[in-house]
């Protein structure tokens, strides 16, 4: 099955000159989902994790089915304010500013291995910023998967882990 054929192309989303890539199709169609986690599944099983970790918010959608399926725990890393209770922060650069993600400070123990997932990886800038936060609290990050890679905005080279995506977009 050629998933491509399940991702909506959204121009100028969500600003002038940005062609979106919109997941919401692929998680509508029963059988290319199936298809899709199936295909993850074989991918992030080879790293034999401990947890997954999703980035918010589609990452979450990858992450917590996949971790049902592979028998591990699930954990989210999101922007500050959006956990309850204490958290460990990060705080990274972007093009204009700055951001910063969190996990709560329990949700990883020192030696886990950790998978970490998104739905897209763009210019790599947030998925290198949850690598070092789960670094920073003990974590053995063994690799990162997302569903698509614009690979033509070269955000792997910013991961110092092996990183696999389902479909690939070239410009």
């Amino acid at each position: 099955m050629d998933l491509k054929n399940h991702i909506r192309s959204i121009p100028d989303f969500p600003k002038p000159g940005i062609l979106f890539y919109d997941i919401s199709t692929l998680l509508a169609h029963e059988d290319a989902w199936q298809v899709a986690m199936g295909r993850m599944a074989r991918l992030v099983r080879a790293y034999n994790p401990d947890l997954l970790v999703g980035i918010e918010s589609r990452g979450f959608l990858v992450a917590a089915p996949l971790a049902l399926k592979l028998g591990c725990g699930f954990v989210m890393a999101r922007k500050k304010g959006k956990l309850p209770g204490e958290t460990i922060s990060h705080e990274y650069d972007l093009e204009y500013g700055t951001d910063t993600i969190e996990i709560q400070k329990d949700a990883v123990q020192p030696g886990q291995r950790v998978v970490i997932l998104d739905d897209l990886l763009a210019t790599g800038g947030t998925m290198a910023a949850a690598i070092e936060l789960l670094r920073n609290v003990g974590a053995d990050v063994t690799g990162a998967a997302n569903i698509i890679e614009l690979s033509f905005l070269n955000g792997r080279a910013k991961l110092d882990v092996p990183v696999d995506c389902l479909i690939s977009y070239d410009e």
